[in-house]
């Protein structure tokens, strides 16, 4: 796999989770059941699927959900322990409850016992379309009815050989309550008999009670990384804690089952100094990624440096940033300082403006409307080198608003229920998979996705290119309207791009103007003709650049230009 920052080619993302992507049923019941609104497949990513995410744009496609969790589906008929309602979020569970790191999700199979062969051949076609595979990697935390019984025989189960006697010990994988039962005081038990625990375990985020409450994460268990979180988290890495070799073994049975790379959920939760030793050792057998769910900025280096991460999420900065100007809540100039925040780490910055765990752009808890979202999208592809994702769904406008269940109508797209996408399925078109059943507005959506994709990816400028910020020195400027307009300059080699972004819903007319220290920065030409393409639209006109005046252009509401300036 060729997701490493050091490598100058830009990494385009397409975060998938199977369960909704496969699933065209539209008959959809609230709370269903697998049986009530059906399920999506492995084999629902065809090679004419994975084609089409291909020619998105997307390099890389991360499977969400595939590990096996917690479900309210009964398989014991196969062999696997029936979950208890209880310790279950939603019909379909939620796929960050692991009940067996060895094993991949039986709903996701046309054959439940041949379920494994069903996933290795979703990657051997996923590489087939010229597409690397990640998968999730849950350090944190567990389900509470974990078990494995597809792990190697070699391998000693998690909690097999702990001291449920002691709170803490470096040598658990869990913590414990001792003489405490677990309390769930919430909700229809939906059983006949109640859930039992004893002793009573750590619940997941970090929460050291018998009686978790229910916006707990109730429904998993906190592992043990040799942190006593009792004794004011005093940590014990010597000898080297039964927790870490044990995920150890768990990566590197992936890493044999050819997946490419690894989303890390919550890895801020668990010690840098785990990273700092499972990484590399990891990357030993195979040049696998490593991608960082960190929401802490001020642990971004720590886990970059120390961690040994590839890449890390970027919400708290330039999503949250984006998001405010997309909605009218902050001023486009307040994009500077965030990209400046982070520069010396910018490049192992991961971009987005949806995930599985934030609104969707067209729902009404954000902004209404997905081509609100294509400034935003074009200002994660062309800031840098580093790679950006794309939430399924995201590139035609779903909007995230069903009353699924569990998830309930809050502009995101349910991970717990069985459920489907409508835009999804109009892209699908049956297994088409050629957009057939797409709206007008969807369409459009997608084709600027595709778009502004492919020129990030292609594009040498905007991949390796050198960097030279034009909001600053146009702040004052009229003619800009700089709390609405960004723009910025990429070069590489004789190659200049600028970049022009309105986020408002308006179109404006500006003039841009280019100080002479961005010239010898950058080593422009100064009034020298060159021809220029804009790379979106494909339109050509001639052009000469000067700090003696400025640059001047329209750009429409919502929209973007792409410059190429090839000197004549």
């Amino acid at each position: 796999m060729d997701l490493d920052p050091m490598k100058k080619n830009k990494h385009i993302i397409y975060q998938t989770i199977p369960r909704l992507f496969g699933n065209y049923n539209r008959n959809l019941v609230k709370n269903g059941n697998m049986e009530d609104n059906g399920c999506g497949k492995f084999d629902s990513y065809t090679k004419d699927a994975l084609e089409a995410i291909r020619e998105l744009g997307a390099t890389h496609i991360w499977y969400t959900g595939v590990i096996a969790h917690s479900t309210c589906t009964d398989y014991s008929k196969y062999r696997i322990n029936r979950d208890h309602n209880a310790i279950v979020k939603g019909k379909a569970g939620s796929p960050y409850s692991i009940r067996d790191y060895y094993d991949v999700d039986p709903d996701l199979a046309r054959d439940v016992p041949g379920r494994m062969r069903e996933f290795e051949s979703l990657i051997s076609r996923t590489h087939d379309a010229g597409l690397d595979a990640i998968i999730d990697f849950v350090p944190n935390h567990v389900a509470r009815s974990y078990r494995s019984k597809m792990k190697p025989p070699y391998v000693e189960d998690l909690g097999q050989h702990d001291r449920t006697d002691l709170s803490f010990s470096s040598m658990n994988n869990f913590y414990y309550l001792p003489g405490q039962n677990l309390g769930l005081h919430f909700g229809a038990q939906e059983e006949d008999f109640e859930y039992s625990e004893f002793p009573a375990r750590a619940t997941g985020n970090d929460c050291f009670s018998a009686t978790p409450c229910k916006n707990d994460w109730y429904e998993t268990i906190k592992l043990n990384y040799g942190v006593d979180y009792y004794n004011g988290r005093t940590q014990h890495f010597d000898p080297i804690p039964d927790t870490w070799k044990k995920m150890l073994d768990i990566l590197l049975y992936w890493v044999d089952k050819d997946v490419d790379g690894f989303r890390c959920d919550m890895a801020e939760m668990v010690p840098v100094e785990f990273w700092n030793w499972v990484i590399p050792r990891v990357k030993s057998r195979k040049k696998v990624a490593f991608i960082a769910e960190v929401y802490n900025p001020s642990l971004y280096r720590d886990f970059i440096r120390t961690g040994h991460f590839d890449y890390l999420y970027d919400k708290v900065g330039i999503y949250d940033t984006l998001r405010n100007i997309i909605c009218f809540k902050s001023p486009a100039t307040e994009i500077t300082a965030r990209w400046q925040a982070v520069e010396d780490v910018k490049d192992s910055l991961l971009f987005f403006l949806e995930n599985h765990d934030e609104q969707r752009i067209a729902s009404d808890f954000f902004a209404g409307d997905a081509s609100a979202g294509i400034p935003g999208l074009a200002f994660i592809a062309t800031l840098g080198g580093n790679p950006l994702m794309i939430y399924n769904g995201q590139e035609v406008g779903e909007r995230g608003m069903d009353d699924e269940g569990f998830s309930g109508r809050d502009g995101r797209t349910t991970i717990f229920d069985y459920w489907s996408m409508d835009s999804i399925r109009r892209w699908a078109n049956n297994g088409k998979f050629d957009g057939g059943q797409l709206t007008d507005e969807q369409r459009l959506v997608r084709e600027s996705y595709k778009k502004l994709l492919n020129i990030a990816k292609s594009e040498k400028a905007l991949a390796q290119g050198s960097f030279y910020d034009l909001s600053y020195c146009n702040r004052e400027n009229r003619n800009f309207h700089a709390e609405r307009m960004t723009a910025y300059m990429r070069k590489y080699e004789n190659e200049l791009v600028v970049i022009l972004i309105n986020f408002d819903r308006e179109n404006h007319y500006c003039r841009v103007n280019i100080p002479k220290h961005a010239f010898d920065v950058m080593q422009i030409p100064e009034n020298a003709v060159s021809r220029v393409r804009e790379l979106i639209s494909g339109k050509e006109s001639i052009c000469s650049l000067t700090f003696a005046c400025p640059y001047e252009d329209t750009l429409s509401a919502r929209s973007a230009k792409i410059l190429k300036f090839s000197y004549i």
